[in-house]
């Protein structure tokens, strides 16, 4: 079995807020991340595909078709957005690195499972970079 990454990069804003909490609570717990203005991060994705080469193309996936789906599924939904007011997945989640993460799995592992191209190759791991010191790392458990 052969693991391939593809990254991409996107920018957006988010806050962080419970809405069955005060606004103090809110404030006590998440700090200046509480902000319902916002702020924002440039992301960086890496979507890891596992499986087999094929035997005449040597490839895992066609990774044109990966960037593709990942351009359609995650970076024209997510990219220069307001992750709480624009996104639909995080209406009522709140948008942390760990909530991004499983909602790019579950958007991607759609996407990708439709594929010809991804027949004998399954998603294996979305990584979602928050700075350069934060991430967050989902393999499908629970999902």
């Amino acid at each position: 079995m052969v693991l391939l990454t593809r990254r991409a990069t996107f920018s957006a804003s988010h806050y962080y807020w419970n809405e069955s909490w005060s606004a103090a609570e809110n404030e006590r717990i998440f700090g200046k991340c509480a902000n319902k203005y916002g702020h924002g991060h440039n992301y960086t994705l890496e979507v890891t595909v596992a499986g087999e080469p094929d035997a005449v193309t040597g490839f895992v996936v066609d990774l044109k078709t990966l960037k593709d789906v990942i351009e359609r599924d995650v970076l024209d939904v997510y990219d220069h957005r307001h992750l709480n007011l624009e996104v639909p997945e995080f209406a009522k989640t709140i948008p942390t690195t760990e909530n991004i993460a499983i909602a790019i799995w579950r958007r991607l592992n759609a996407g990708l499972n439709v594929l010809p191209s991804m027949r004998s190759a399954k998603l294996a791991r979305v990584r979602i970079y928050e700075t350069t010191e934060i991430f967050a790392e989902y393999r499908g458990e629970s999902a």
